[in-house]
């Protein structure tokens, strides 16, 4: 957890659930309020001009959800949509600025959060002006096993289909598949029972 539910609930958040395929907000829409996934899976996702989905970012249990937006005052510039049953905590953004003046730990780890984030970005947009597939996926795995295990010599069950890393990727999924089968055959990862494990 980003901030502990019972000081957010303190603060005046309230708990709010979300079905699969519900919208939390809309790309274009003003940021009011802090969004803190309690449980569930929420996919921040812009389209292209030709429809074709890109997938921001797949966040889940105690993560937030677009709070930089929060402090530059813009427009979302992406959507977010429950991809599971979500229930997500959210408090408003007045409420949420006096949250951050009166706990200073609470703005420091706030900070350390988003700064994990910049970093995972600065790589993905490395990473992705690249032409090679295998280097684009390897990229979304590192960063998904760092964020989720910090022990690299663990083995871990990547929580992402085919079609999401694709989304991530911008690759075809087609092409995901075929990689992912290649790097199975590198020992770069394992396949059991369709299940990625890097």
């Amino acid at each position: 957890m980003i901030i502990s539910e019972d000081l957010l609930v303190a603060h005046g958040a309230v708990y709010k659930n979300f079905q699969p395929g519900e919208l939390i907000f809309e790309e274009g829409n003003v940021p009011k309020y802090y969004f803190q996934i309690v449980a569930g899976m929420v996919e921040l996702f812009n389209y292209h001009q030709n429809g074709k989905e890109f997938t921001q970012n797949i966040l889940n249990d105690g993560q937030s959800i677009g709070e930089s937006l929060l402090f530059a005052e813009r427009p979302y510039p992406m959507s977010a949509m429950s991809k599971t049953d979500c229930k997500i905590l959210c408090l408003c953004k007045s409420d949420f600025d006096n949250l951050l003046s009166q706990n200073v730990h609470v703005m420091q780890n706030l900070l350390h959060c988003l700064s994990e984030r910049l970093y995972y970005k600065y790589l993905m947009l490395f990473n992705l002006s690249g032409i090679e597939p295998s280097v684009k996926i390897k990229t979304v795995l590192d960063y998904i096993k760092d964020y989720n295990l910090r022990n690299v010599s663990d083995s871990f069950q990547v929580p992402f289909t085919r079609q999401q890393i694709a989304n991530l990727t911008g690759l075809a999924v087609e092409t995901v598949i075929r990689t992912i089968k290649k790097m199975e055959t590198e020992q770069i990862l394992k396949i059991e029972r369709g299940k990625i494990l890097y």
